[in-house]
């Protein structure tokens, strides 16, 4: 069976295509120009066997799409940002809504009826960021296609490599303080990139996956606080949290917004605030995953 991947590059990305050839799926990748060289370490003789093929192209590119999916039995799209770079075309809009669009369309004409789509946790159209909004567009396009569908909305995703956790330590390890919007006693539900990407690999050939949207978060609910002090236990630095009212955080996210390298953007803190919890047990009943706990998934890889 052969998987159109896309997002193959990302971070989520490169755990589910390892998987994938893992549980001996042939995988073609859709992968930008100039970015091949990105996932080029999965060609060894080990796994070129199990069936990998790159190919150029863009799902913000409809043109780029054409006899691409051909010969694939299903797709899985992955691509998505978490802020927006107006000045380069870098948009939710483009990427997230357009990019789908395109996507379907494609699988259409070129005969793939199976579809994955990688959400997120809080995508509703009465959302209060472009984020939430085009995300959830994004899978009324998917909903509305007639293809066989199944929508992934997670919470915050750790692993190995994650831009979340390791953020964090690092700050912890260079300065031993973190700055915290307000009180930080808003939850998250950090979810392994592990038991998420099982849950992509399984649903593949599930057919009563087919037409379901599955929230997914990990087994525990966490204030924003506690997640700080757990990320300081796991690598032997007692945090020292600087609360910051968020009028002034979030003035200056609005300030800074076009230096690429300002942790979080204004739509980040109003998407914070209002939480990112969800009901987790539906998901890992129905996938029968095991799901590892944040203290235990992060020791893993921090301590390493």
């Amino acid at each position: 069976m052969k998987i159109f991947l896309t997002g193959s590059t990302g971070f989520v990305g490169k755990r589910i295509l390892h998987d994938l050839l893992e549980n001996n799926y042939q995988v073609r990748c859709l992968v930008r120009k100039g970015s091949e060289q990105k996932i080029s370490h999965y060609k060894n003789p080990v796994l070129v066997k199990t069936g990998i093929d790159i190919v150029n192209g863009d799902i913000t590119d409809a043109a780029s799409l054409d006899g691409k999916l051909e010969g694939c039995d299903a797709v899985i799209n992955l691509v998505g940002i978490i802020r927006e770079f107006s000045g380069k075309g870098i948009t939710f809009e483009k990427l997230h809504y357009e990019g789908t669009a395109n996507l379907v369309k494609a699988a259409w004409s070129q005969k793939v009826r199976r579809f994955i789509q990688m959400s997120a946790l809080g995508a509703r159209p009465d959302g209060k960021t472009q984020y939430q909004q085009t995300k959830f567009r994004a899978e009324a396009c998917i909903r509305t296609s007639g293809l066989d569908y199944t929508i992934f909305r997670p919470s915050i995703i750790f692993g190995p490599g994650d831009k979340f956790v390791n953020l964090f330590a690092n700050m912890l390890k260079i300065q031993q303080f973190v700055p915290v919007v307000g009180n930080g006693r808003y939850q998250m539900q950090p979810v392994a990139v592990e038991n998420v990407s099982m849950g992509f690999i399984k649903s593949i050939e599930q057919k009563d996956a087919i037409g379901k949207t599955f929230e997914v978060g990990g087994p525990e609910k966490i204030e924003f606080n506690q997640i700080i002090d757990i990320i300081g236990d796991a690598i032997c630095v007692p945090p020292y949290k600087i609360h910051i009212p968020v009028f002034i955080m979030s003035t200056m996210a609005k300030m800074l917004a076009w230096l690429p390298f300002f942790p979080i953007t204004k739509d980040q803190i109003t998407m914070l605030l209002e939480g990112n919890v969800c009901d987790e047990k539906p998901f890992f009943k129905h996938f029968d995953i095991k799901p590892t706990g944040f203290k235990e998934g992060i020791s893993k890889y921090l301590s390493a």
